[in-house]
């Protein structure tokens, strides 16, 4: 969508028209008495310029009008292109990007999404106030124009300019080297979330992949995946979009500031209330978004999930719960043996497998229950129904062939029985009156729907913060139809496009995944300084094959380290919790460190080789999100500045590089370990370009290529059953709602609603993906039975700093998505400028601080020295500094995530059934332990005061 302005302009005649002053003469005569200080008429009549005169209707009667060209020109264009940003935010907002004399110079929202329901609010514009100024990135001084190759010390910013042949010989060079040594599986990529930018993902994945490397999760690592969703759903995260919220007539926004972290969809959150809908507020702090409730909760940091069994309590105390949801959706009907704690299993009692669930009837018979893994084939299996013909009972109590049993409902009401409001109280401060009436209101709510968020995620035992607050929806039936649900908007976690997608970036079908939080957490040496429980529970997670761990381990018994690590759309050092660690352990094992990137963040400082990419205005790719159902694309608006080059080309040219140096050398192909293929370096480059579905050779050169793989082979663009295809054309012109959801979703898109997740199992009856085929809130595991987490429960944070006062919160904030914009000039006007931390009035004072002093945050960790702000909507005894901040934005290099110990929670490393996975198993950002960051604490002191 590239066009020319037609507009008529003026024509800019420096000439004397006769009224003796010419636009020359205009702006020379002011220059000149500008110069001199001299102003008005004065300066007309000094430097003779009679023709100016008074006129007593300077609008429309003036002899000089040539001067509204400057407002005219300001506002000119050559051309308008269609394009996006590729940050991690789930916008996913289309933008018209304004092209002047080769230079981008301005965007603007396109605001041409097509409304596919006239009953929900229009879903034009979007954007926010980061995409508004990305053009002034393009040509920042930041940008990183050129190739550079470290000559000082990592992080210390010493670089020399070297061409791209010199680049790319020495990253092919070391990675032949460490392929042909057998240690491809020393090489790492890291690049987070597809749907932002699926193509320049899979530049570098598909390299990896080809090289036998290992790809990282992400949506783990970053805190963003909640555990409790495959713990209880067997399936990774599904939510609504952003347009469902307007059909619910309850919402509560639970640790999710939409005001600030969903900025393009609030309008939903806000125009709902507007349509009567109550909007319910649980924040810690008085957020953006609480001071746009009707109610405000504040309970006290980490306790969500008392709170949340609080209100359980009073659902299910006061008989407001949905009890024929409970029997067909839910396992509140199925035995539990009281002696072992685990499912009655039908080979307990002569009834058929060990995977086989049983429930109690009306008459006090057992009953298979349908839909329990042994009685459907594999994990999902549409033609099997979890549909009673039965009424089974939720309260059974009795012995069968001699095994005490009871019901998984009658363990939980025992477990609620615990959370009596006067409890709740004493831990969450959260009034008494006010939580049982938000659990009424919530129950009797035609349609209630919870927004899930940071603020619960981020915590250690985030697992049980997300089932508790699930078992809200549950026990009210609120799930599996437009207007309620749990949806829980952190990262992305998945794309809509994904066969073709994955196709394009692992085209091997064999990947080395790894979850990024083991990982870090084992080669960062953390490891070697946990407590021995943790350390035995992560080894017997290794040992018995549950979770992956790369390099391998060695025939004789040792692992290599890491050797090399390829980041690209992503900030991986900066973001690091347990950064000290990260700094002082990782970094040195590594060999190479590349990274791809259009500025220098702090990633790229702590690099070897720094390859300067594309910016989002300088490429094709497509966008995508599930806060909404459109795809759109980018578009290169101009040509990369300097030397700069695209993902896809950069990568293909490192795969021509690579194989090049491969044939010089006569590197043959080697036996994958772990896989049944050979790596085959010097067939490489021709393997990155084929198409590799339909075998044509160099088809996927170009970047657009791959836009188009992308879209031909996803079901949600181009579905089997129907003439409907969305092309790069179409989506150039005006964004695209998909036409179909494909199998990695958990309802059909229909024409005319807003996407909701879970109809399949709710409304066509399809078994859950889990153990019991239900919603499944008892985990049977050996360890979470050790653990007492059988059953949604709370537990106090955890936090290696008890003798620290202030408890340490990093949210999401409004000046940057991460650390993009962190650095970007009119963001920091919008703050105070530079690193700054929210402290409570009280806490403040306290300590001898007012607001704008100098302050340094500590623990055993690290210091770090950053600008107090007084806040008093912050709730005392904390300190809150929103994240992301660039290391060389503070003093000697520091990191806001200095602070930030790294906590892995073990229960998070388990494979369930143990033997076979099928409801929980590894899968890169499907299930994998969570990198977790509000167990923390800390303490403030004003710069210069008592010890320093």
């Amino acid at each position: 969508m590239s066009e020319t302005n037609d507009a008529p302009r003026t024509d800019r005649d420096t000439t004397d028209d006769g009224g003796g002053l010419s636009r020359r003469s205009f702006l020379t005569g002011a220059g000149t008495a500008a110069a001199l200080g001299i102003s008005g008429l004065s300066a007309a009549r000094e430097e003779g310029l009679t023709g100016l005169e008074v006129v007593s209707d300077p609008i429309g009667d003036y002899p000089y009008r040539d001067w509204e060209d400057f407002y005219r020109e300001k506002w000119d264009w050559d051309s308008i292109s269609r394009s996006t940003h590729s940050v991690n935010c789930t916008g996913s907002c289309s933008w018209d990007v304004y092209v002047k004399n080769g230079q981008v110079w301005r965007e603007e929202q396109a605001a041409d999404y097509p409304t596919f329901d006239e009953d929900l609010p229009d879903p034009n514009p979007r954007g926010c106030n980061k995409g508004a100024c990305y053009s002034d990135y393009v040509n920042a001084e930041q940008r990183i124009k050129h190739p550079l190759k470290r000559t000082g010390a990592r992080g210390e910013g010493k670089w020399k300019r070297i061409t791209w042949e010199e680049a790319l010989t020495e990253i092919a060079e070391h990675v032949v080297d460490e392929v042909e040594a057998g240690r491809y599986d020393c090489i790492s990529g890291f690049t987070p979330i597809p749907a932002m930018s699926p193509v320049s993902f899979a530049s570098g994945s598909r390299l990896v992949n080809l090289l036998g490397g290992v790809s990282h999760s992400f949506y783990d690592w970053y805190s963003d995946l909640p555990p409790g969703e495959p713990l209880t759903y067997g399936h990774q995260t599904d939510n609504a979009e952003a347009a469902d919220w307007y059909n619910a007539d309850y919402l509560i926004a639970w640790g999710s500031n939409v005001n600030v972290t969903r900025i393009p969809d609030a309008k939903y959150f806000l125009d709902a209330g507007y349509d009567g809908t109550k909007r319910v507020g649980i924040f810690t702090d008085y957020s953006q978004t609480a001071i746009h409730t009707d109610e405000w909760l504040s309970p006290k940091a980490g306790t969500d999930a008392a709170l949340a069994l609080g209100m359980a309590h009073t659902i299910v105390s006061e008989g407001r719960y949905d009890e024929a949801h409970l029997k067909e959706q839910s396992d509140m009907p199925l035995l539990v043996r009281e002696d072992t704690g685990k499912y009655l299993r039908a080979s307990d009692v002569g009834m058929g497998n060990d995977k086989t669930l049983l429930m109690c009837d009306q008459g006090g018979d057992v009953r298979v229950a349908p839909g329990s893994l042994g009685d459907r084939d594999g994990k999902y299996d549409a033609d099997s129904s979890i549909t009673l013909d039965f009424d089974p009972r939720l309260d059974a109590e009795f012995s069968v062939e001699g095994i005490p049993v009871t019901t998984v409902w009658n363990k939980l009401t025992d477990r609620l029985a615990e959370y009596t409001p006067e409890a709740v109280h004493e831990e969450t401060r959260v009034g008494t009156e006010t939580l049982q009436r938000i659990a009424r209101e919530f129950a009797d709510a035609e349609k209630a729907k919870i927004i899930h968020g940071k603020g619960v995620n981020d915590w250690y035992h985030n697992d049980l913060g997300n089932r508790a607050i699930q078992l809200l929806c549950t026990l009210t039936g609120n799930i599996g139809e437009n207007g309620t649900g749990f949806d829980h908007y952190v990262g992305q976690e998945k794309i809509w496009t994904t066969h073709g997608w994955k196709s394009l970036s692992f085209p091997t079908g064999d990947v080395r995944g790894v979850p990024t939080t083991l990982w870090t957490y084992y080669h960062a040496g953390v490891l070697d300084n946990t407590d021995p429980e943790t350390v035995a529970r992560v080894e017997e997670a290794l040992e018995k094959d549950w979770m992956p761990m790369y390099p391998a381990e060695r025939p004789d018994g040792t692992r290599p380290d890491p050797s090399t690590m390829f980041v690209w759309r992503g900030n991986y050092f900066n973001q690091s919790k347990g950064n000290v660690a990260v700094e002082e352990t990782l970094w040195p094992k590594l060999d190479l460190v590349v990274d791809i990137n259009f500025r220098m963040d702090s990633t790229a400082l702590y690099s070897d080789i720094v390859l300067p990419a594309a910016s989002h205005y300088e490429k094709y790719d497509l966008s995508m999100t599930d806060m909404h159902s459109y795809v759109h694309p980018f578009t290169p608006a101009i040509e990369p500045l300097g030397e700069a080059k695209t993902d896809w080309q950069i990568f293909r040219e490192l795969a021509a590089k690579i194989q090049e140096v491969a044939t010089e050398r006569g590197v043959e192909p080697i036996d994958d370990r772990e896989f049944d293929r050979e790596i085959d370096l010097q067939s490489v480059h021709d393997d990155y370009v084929r198409d590799w579905i339909s075998g044509e050779p160099g088809a996927l050169a170009e970047d657009r290529a791959a836009v188009d793989f992308v879209l031909e082979h996803s079901e949600e663009t181009n579905p089997e059953e129907s003439e409907n295809h969305v092309t790069v054309d179409d989506i150039v012109e005006q964004p695209q709602r998909f036409e179909a959801a494909g199998g990695h979703w958990t309802s059909d898109l229909d024409e005319g609603e807003a996407y909701a997740p879970w109809q399949d199992f709710v409304q066509d009856k399809e078994p859950w993906p889990t153990f019991s085929g239900r919603q499944q809130y008892y985990i049977d595991h050996d360890w979470f039975l050790d653990l007492g987490e059988e059953l949604p429960t709370h537990k106090s944070p955890e936090t290696m700093q008890d003798d620290y006062p202030l408890q340490y919160n990093t949210p999401h904030g409004r000046w940057s998505i991460h650390s993009t914009w962190r650095d970007h000039p009119q963001m920091l006007r919008l703050n105070r400028g530079e690193p700054v931390v929210y402290l409570n009035p009280s806490d403040a004072e306290e300590r001898g601080i007012e607001d704008g002093d100098d302050v340094v945050l500590f623990n055993d960790l690290a210091e770090v020295e950053a600008v107090a702000k007084i806040y008093p909507a912050s709730p005392e005894g904390s300190a809150t500094m929103y994240h992301a901040w660039e290391m060389y934005q503070f003093p000697d290099h520091q990191n806001f995530n200095a602070l930030v110990p790294m906590y892995m929670k073990p229960t998070q490393l388990v494979q369930y059934p143990a033997d076979s996975g099928e409801h929980l198993s590894f899968s890169p950002n499907y299930w994998g332990p969570t990198g977790v960051n509000s167990d923390v604490r800390i303490d403030v002191r004003k710069k210069g005061g008592e010890g320093q």
